[in-house]
């Protein structure tokens, strides 16, 4: 018989070349090591048990060698996208797959984690390991290596549970994983995952404020306007005029003066509140939702209670950042708007700049003359006031509050630090007065009814008659 001609563009199937990523193990190299010395010494001294010695060792690399990996193994990072609040339980997953026709032996899988969130348990195929209780810096027990085999064609997670210990974007990973086939005499190399984005929201502190507005603007809303429309503040009772509806009529009234009366109201209208986040110094160490707030925390914080609190009552809330960012989130209602201010939030940063942000952030087209503006300061920073005194000249309602910690403590090792903190507090304490004296009313942030008292009084001011003095 004849073989029939192989055509040149069809080449005989060969065994698959095994992947440039895997390498021989240090077990590969004994074995030929120890199975060569025992051939030459065995041919060298005419030995025949010496041959017969060295069979194991050659059969047996040669059938863990019969089938070699092509593929290296795949490694994903995903993470939990619900609304994680800070204090919450997180949950994250690191997958090591296999895509190979062979099983891998043994893969060892090891992922880096944000120290904002501490890993208190992490399962992997059947075998659990839990983490002491610790700082918020101590290392996680994500960190440590898993072991686990991996079969063919498929995939093993890594289960990372815990808690998360402050807001903002904190990530889990990069994750690597190594694999060994072939009866552990071929190593693949690290491959390598890209970290994923865990989502912090801060934590709302309780806050609630008193309904007095300096001045409601809008169309619709739960604040008390002096305009006259459909709300439910009785404003007096007038004469029946085409155009008003029948339910409104005081039949009172009407039958006492004979003629039709009707209760006329005051509009329930919204109001537009601005909260200005200063962001040129950090002071203070935070310690997690559990610890200690800086001067950022607090500042955060307090703008998501102070957004969700106006938000839920319908109020337009608009967000500034007076540093060298300048950024800005347009004013809108409901709650899309709330995740809106979440999510812008989570990318402050504290920052200094030798420039003055001022003309960057402010224009007589961006602030509404109606608008209430809650600005957020540690009052660090002198053109922090500067800014405070130019738009209270500029006939803005401006309520400033003070966010440095309260137990904010000057080093104690260092020879004349006490001395400066005492006069650093005299001088800012000076320029709290000197705002005080231009009109800014300055309240330290407490949470619920922070605001009450210094909201009421600048409505009272926004309602009270002008008197020009000529």
């Amino acid at each position: 018989m004849v073989a029939p001609a192989v055509s040149p563009r069809e080449s005989p199937p060969q065994e698959p070349e095994p992947a440039a990523g895997w390498a021989p193990t240090w077990a590969l190299g004994r074995a030929v090591l120890l199975t060569g010395l025992l051939l030459i010494a065995g041919v060298l001294l005419g030995r025949v048990d010496l041959v017969v010695l060295a069979a194991p060792f050659a059969i047996g690399t040669a059938y863990a060698l019969r089938r070699r990996p092509t593929a290296l193994p795949q490694v994903w990072i995903s993470a939990d996208e619900g609304h994680l609040v800070e204090g919450g339980e997180l949950t994250g997953t690191v997958t090591v797959g296999n895509p190979d026709l062979l099983d891998y032996d043994v893969a060892v899988v090891r992922s880096r984690v944000s120290p904002w969130l501490r890993v208190e348990r992490a399962t992997i195929a059947g075998a659990t390991a839990a983490s002491g209780t610790g700082s918020a810096t101590a290392p996680s027990v994500a960190e440590r290596p898993f072991v686990t085999a991996v079969p063919r064609a498929a995939a093993v997670d890594l289960e990372l549970t815990g808690t998360a210990l402050r807001w903002g974007r904190h990530p889990i990973g990069p994750a690597g994983a190594r694999a060994a086939a072939a009866h552990g005499l071929l190593v693949s190399r690290a491959v390598i995952a890209e970290p994923s984005r865990l989502r912090v929201y801060p934590k709302t502190e309780p806050f609630d404020a008193v309904e007095a507005m300096p001045r409601a603007a809008g169309l619709v809303g739960a604040h008390h306007s002096r305009r006259p429309g459909e709300g439910g503040e009785l404003a007096g009772v007038r004469v029946f005029a085409p155009g008003d509806r029948l339910r409104r009529i005081d039949w009172r009234v009407s039958l006492r003066a004979r003629q039709l009366h009707v209760a006329a109201t005051l509009s329930d209208r919204d109001a537009e509140v601005v909260v200005l986040l200063d962001v040129l110094a950090e002071a203070g160490r935070s310690g997690g939702v559990a610890g200690a707030a800086s001067v950022l925390d607090t500042t955060v914080r307090a703008a998501a209670a102070i957004a969700e609190h106006y938000l839920h009552r319908g109020d337009r809330v608009s967000m500034l950042e007076y540093g060298p960012a300048a950024r800005r989130l347009r004013p809108a209602t409901g709650r899309r708007q709330y995740l809106t201010v979440l999510e812008w939030l989570l990318e402050v940063r504290a920052e200094s700049s030798p420039h003055e942000p001022y003309d960057q952030v402010f224009g007589p087209q961006l602030l509404s003359a109606d608008a209430l503006v809650v600005v957020l300061t540690p009052l660090l920073d002198e053109r922090s006031a500067q800014m405070l005194a130019r738009l209270a000249r500029s006939g803005r309602f401006v309520v400033a509050v003070d966010t440095l910690p309260a137990d904010l403590t000057p080093p104690k090792d260092r020879g004349w630090a006490e001395v400066a903190y005492r006069l650093w507090r005299l001088d800012r304490d000076t320029m709290i007065g000197q705002l005080r004296e231009h009109g800014v009313p300055v309240v330290p942030w407490a949470g619920a009814g922070s605001l009450d008292q210094v909201l009421r009084d600048v409505a009272r001011l926004a309602t009270a008659p002008r008197v020009n003095n000529r």
